[in-house]
């Protein structure tokens, strides 16, 4: 049996931790990758006084076997799609099966959009210092997928914060954002929610609320 190792209290432990690593004059606008990246960066961005945001990432499977990503739908205005070339060439989808399957995903991805906070457009991140937060990173692919579409929208730069995350994930990731800020890199490292005290699943209600109260700010 693998010991906890229990970095921080829960994810607003974890994000307040993470801020104090930050410097606001760097970033325009802070986007987190739900459900739980927002705690930790609702923490961020009200310690950093900057905007906040989500951004929605959703998989483009292959046919028949979903759980091979294609590629991915990234929200943002306008959405992005970013693909992986490597399992495009292994299952050389029809144009008409991923055109269908890039629809389906953007009618999730502007139904959730839409639960999380109502009609308002996502914030424009072109010529903007974007800083991406989530709860931790265990194999990157999100994270990967988000980053290029950031990039793909104009964004001045894309620098990935997390409480924690494996180094040979984090090494992976160097390549695709301009800076990389992580707290914690134990070892071994087997999944995020082995370094929170507290790591219950963050509710739809939950994320719509932190939203809420950032607009305020």
């Amino acid at each position: 049996m693998h010991k906890r190792s229990e970095l921080y209290e829960n994810r607003r432990d974890g994000g307040r931790q993470l801020a104090h690593a930050l410097s606001s004059d760097r970033y325009d606008v802070v986007l987190s990758l739900p459900r739980g990246g927002v705690p930790v960066a609702y923490e961020v961005a009200t310690h950093l006084k900057l905007p906040l945001d989500v951004v929605i990432v959703r998989k483009i499977g292959a046919p028949g076997q979903p759980e091979f990503g294609l590629g991915a739908v990234v929200d943002g205005e306008p959405p992005q799609v970013v693909w992986n070339q490597e399992t495009l060439k292994i299952f050389q989808p029809s144009e008409s099966y991923l055109e269908a399957e890039i629809q389906r995903q953007l009618s999730e991805l502007t139904r959730r959009r839409h639960v999380y906070i109502g009609s308002r457009a996502p914030i424009n991140v072109s010529e903007r210092r974007v800083l991406l937060v989530d709860d931790g990173i265990a194999t990157g692919g999100t994270a990967k997928a988000a980053a290029r579409a950031l990039r793909q929208a104009n964004a001045t730069t894309v620098t990935l914060a997390v409480p924690v995350a494996p180094q040979s994930t984090l090494d992976e990731l160097a390549t695709e954002v301009d800076d990389l800020i992580c707290l914690a890199t134990p070892e071994p490292f087997i999944a995020v929610g082995m370094h929170y005290q507290d790591f219950t699943q963050t509710s739809d209600e939950e994320v719509i609320s932190l939203l809420q109260s950032a607009d305020s700010f």
